[in-house]
Parts: C-alpha cells; structure tokens; sequence
C-alpha cells in the first residue's frame, strides 16, 4: 500500500488494500481550508451484472498498478483545480454490499469537485491494471479487465 500526505502535495492518500476501506479515512484525507466542494465516489459489490445474479467478487492487481494510480492522479491533479485527492481499491475476495474502491477529491467549488471526481474514478477503472473476477451465483465465474469493468 502507498499512502502520501505532505501539505504540499494535492495527492494525500493512494492505495491498495487486501482490508476494508474507510470512507471516513478518505474523506480525511481530502480536507483542505480552502476546500468549498468534496465529492466522493464509492464504489460497491452489487448482486447482479448483465442479468447474472453475482455470490461475490475477487479483484487483483498487477504489480505495478499502484504506480499506474499515481499516475491517473497526479493527470488528473494536472488537468484539474484539485486542492486533494484520495483513492483507494480493494483487492482480494469482496461480498456482496462491500466496498470495492473509494475516490475523493476537493476543490474551491463544486463543479470542479464532481469534474475531477468523476474523471478520477472513470480513468482509475479504464488504465489502472486491476482485474475483476466475478463469482456467479450459478456456480460459474468470468474475468473482467482495467478498461472494460463497470
């Protein structure tokens, strides 16, 4: 896991984790005086994909993945008026109803805050390379992809 927090770094807390994640931590994490907007985005297990009923999800990494993070970050840090950011992702076996990754960013104001937000998670789940092993509750089971899962 890679946590960063210095005051003169927007990126304030990166990782990923075999344990549950605290949205509490997160939101920590991205307090910032100047701040007049956080968004977070939390993500969770559902109980169906493409009307299949799902029993659980297994996510993995690649080893390089934590590195990958930082990059989608610092652009995003780059591209926007972030004041902080946050990310963290699961990895191992998730049930139904747990969270699997949460985003945070704050901002001067709230439109930049979602704008930020939102790219942060979209581009997270498209470049970063962690893979989605969804167990069905018939018994079988499929892969998903960085860039293909929803």
């Amino acid at each position: 896991m890679m946590d960063t927090m210095t005051t003169s770094d927007p990126i304030r807390l990166l990782g990923l984790r075999d344990t549950a994640l605290s949205l509490d931590e997160v939101h920590r994490a991205v307090r910032h005086d100047a701040a007049g907007a956080t968004d977070l985005f939390v993500g969770t297990v559902r109980d169906h994909n493409g009307g299949r009923a799902v029993s659980a999800l297994e996510y993995s990494a690649h080893p390089t993945a934590e590195a990958e993070l930082r990059r989608v970050a610092e652009k995003i840090c780059v591209d926007h008026p972030v004041l902080a950011l946050a990310a963290v992702h699961r990895t191992g076996l998730l049930a139904i109803g747990d969270t699997a990754v949460i985003v945070a960013v704050s901002a001067a104001h709230r439109g930049d805050a979602f704008e930020a937000c939102r790219r942060l998670i979209d581009t997270l789940k498209h470049e970063v390379p962690i893979w989605k092993h969804e167990h069905f509750a018939d018994g079988t089971q499929d892969w998903v992809a960085a860039g293909t899962a929803g």
